[in-house]
């Protein structure tokens, strides 16, 4: 891991040897826990989980990963409100830095992450935030690199609304020379600057993405924070399903999901149960990648 990377806010700014190095790094754990078991590197440390938000996948899956290199996770939760109303962030951040040796956080401004960081002297991670998560594209690169042999030049499908994890997936994917197709309707697509910068490419209907993909992705239509809008966004995503029938026009793809997942909006019980899915590896894999970025970070 380069000097450069001391937190993870963002995969727009980590290089392809970088993820690449912790892949390399939680194959290595996967296939060898012996290779961590024996050498807790987080022992006698602290990791404080910040989370604003509810969740399964990432408290468990960090709190674990902790746990296995020998240290100890600390959860602050919803009931302490948001980062940053009950004390100034740079107070927290100075203070908590004198405890703990890094920081997840999970929030919903982008902002609160990055000014985290900017003050605390140990490592923040993104857990997630409204605009990204790259934890979780870490995990998906190395199922993806797990079933079809590698990350690069690979077509990947994403169907649905252009949320964080499509973002993370658009900052990641054309650092392999592989390709992003968005397909999202009107109103829910990414600015066209952001499309441009990232040389991805956007397009309206599901099937002139899913055509030939090695990938197919999808996410919850309505995101946390975004429960207001849960009625409109199911009237408007409705011809954004993935279901058998598009499938068909993928037939040597994988099937990906980062979970939750609203069964019969957003994806059919065929398809995320089906042959072609893949979500429960990525679901694991959230584990694995984020044990080796934590040994790389801050061991």
């Amino acid at each position: 891991m380069s000097h450069k990377m001391r937190d993870l806010i963002s995969l727009d700014g980590v290089s392809a040897a970088e993820i690449t190095a912790i892949l390399d790094l939680a194959a290595l754990q996967k296939r060898d826990p012996e290779s961590y078991l024996s050498r807790p590197v987080l022992r006698g440390k602290a990791v404080g989980l910040f989370f604003e938000k509810a969740s399964l996948r990432t408290r468990l899956s960090f709190e674990v990963a902790v746990a296995q290199l020998g240290g100890t996770s600390l959860y602050v939760g919803q009931e302490a409100g948001r980062i940053g109303e009950r004390e100034a962030i740079v107070d927290m951040a100075k203070s908590a830095s004198r405890y703990l040796d890094a920081f997840v956080l999970r929030t919903f401004k982008d902002e609160t992450i990055i000014e985290m960081a900017r003050h605390a002297t140990k490592p923040v991670i993104n857990g997630l935030s409204d605009k990204q998560h790259p934890c979780q594209i870490l995990a998906d690169l190395q199922t993806i690199r797990e079933r079809l042999g590698r990350i690069d030049k690979i077509k990947v499908a994403f169907i649905g609304d252009s949320n964080n994890v499509c973002r993370s997936l658009a900052h990641a994917l054309p650092k392999f020379g592989s390709q992003l197709l968005v397909a999202s309707p009107h109103g829910y697509t990414f600015a066209p600057g952001f499309v441009k910068s990232s040389g991805i490419t956007q397009v309206a209907a599901p099937l002139d993405a899913v055509k030939d993909a090695d990938v197919v992705y999808t996410d919850t239509w309505t995101s946390m924070g975004q429960e207001n809008e849960a009625h409109k966004r199911r009237a408007m995503f409705q011809d954004y399903q993935i279901n058998a029938a598009l499938m068909a026009h993928a037939p040597k793809a994988i099937f990906m999901h980062c979970l939750p997942a609203h069964r019969g909006d957003e994806c059919t019980d065929e398809v995320i149960d089906g042959p072609q899915s893949v979500v429960y590896d990525q679901a694991e894999n959230r584990l694995h990648a984020q044990r080796a970025l934590l040994t790389l970070l801050v061991s």
